[in-house]
């Protein structure tokens, strides 16, 4: 048994160290087993009457598009079990886009889930005991049209200035390669491209960071109560310490979820933390308390997978 507990926590390092260097570990094994695949959340939602999107599981591509022809598009496809956005695709708009996120998603994990997709803002919200710790707002790479550079100048200058304000810490800088220019030319649009004033032009469909994707974070006093109480609804309900909740909001998180489409995508038992120390646009958030608080716990097994 030592042995088998010494290979574990030998795995789980570099895991760790590999792939989820930022994240927190805050909750016990028990919780991080519990809920660590997207079935085993959904689940959890439609038990407790948690507005999420409908989906399923699938090893065979052909339910996928068997869901698709049911549900229609647009659609979201990830693996059953992974962390930061790593092979997830979304919107899916058609059946080819489909047919290339189940293979890459695959590349993965073998299992893979399917889920309708609601075209929205997208948010991260961090939940501790009793609170909302942060809220931040999502967004895939864009750049603002000035009316007079192209969208090549307008990539290097926001490339500058997120390495001028040391963002380059936690977030990547927008390439200008193939999956860019690719993106581009479905709206029509290509790196010579001249943007009119204030006009916003996407990067890229995937809205993490990896492609070049921002975060900023949000005011929690404008939150609705009736959206914080489904926060920590949530939290109770996956009996965690801390939760990052993936949520997407047809009008905003401003607007209480009773008054807008909404939909619950995952949850996440180790949070990347990290992003929220880097945000774009808006002010970055003094979190000590709350990482003081978290700090103080005892976590049992939080070195093993």
């Amino acid at each position: 048994m030592r042995v088998f507990r010494g290979i574990n926590q030998t795995i789980y390092s570099w895991i760790s160290k590999r792939y989820m260097s930022g994240c927190s570990s805050y909750n016990s094994l028990t919780v991080r087993k519990s809920y660590r695949s997207k079935k085993q959340a959904r689940r959890v939602f439609e038990k407790n009457a948690v507005p999420h999107a409908k989906g399923t599981v699938f090893f065979n591509p052909w339910v996928a598009i068997k869901f698709a022809k049911t549900y229609g598009f647009p659609l979201v496809v990830k693996p059953n079990v992974s962390g930061y956005s790593r092979g997830s695709y979304f919107p899916i708009e058609n059946y080819q886009q489909l047919w290339k996120a189940i293979i890459l998603a695959k590349m993965w994990w073998p299992t893979t889930v399917i889920e309708q997709y609601l075209l929205g803002k997208n948010y991260r919200v961090v939940v501790v005991d009793g609170q909302l710790m942060s809220a931040i707002q999502r967004f895939a790479p864009r750049v603002v049209g000035d009316g007079v550079s192209r969208i090549e100048t307008l990539i290097d200058t926001e490339n500058s200035m997120r390495k001028a304000l040391d963002l380059l810490e936690c977030m990547y800088a927008i390439t200008k390669d193939k999956k860019t220019t690719d993106y581009l030319a479905t709206q029509g649009l290509t790196l010579k491209t001249i943007l009119p004033m204030g006009q916003v032009a996407d990067l890229y469909f995937r809205i993490s960071l990896a492609p070049g994707g921002t975060v900023d974070v949000g005011d929690k006093a404008t939150i609705p109560e009736a959206n914080k109480a489904l926060f920590l609804k949530v939290l109770t309900l996956f009996e965690a310490n801390i939760l990052g909740v993936d949520v997407i909001f047809s009008k905003g998180i401003e607007t209480p979820h009773t008054d807008q489409e909404c939909i619950f995508l995952e949850v996440n038992s180790r949070p990347y933390l990290k992003m929220h120390e880097y945000p774009r646009h808006t002010k970055k958030e003094d979190l000590t308390p709350f990482y003081e608080r978290l700090d103080a716990l005892a976590i049992e097994d939080a070195n093993l997978y």
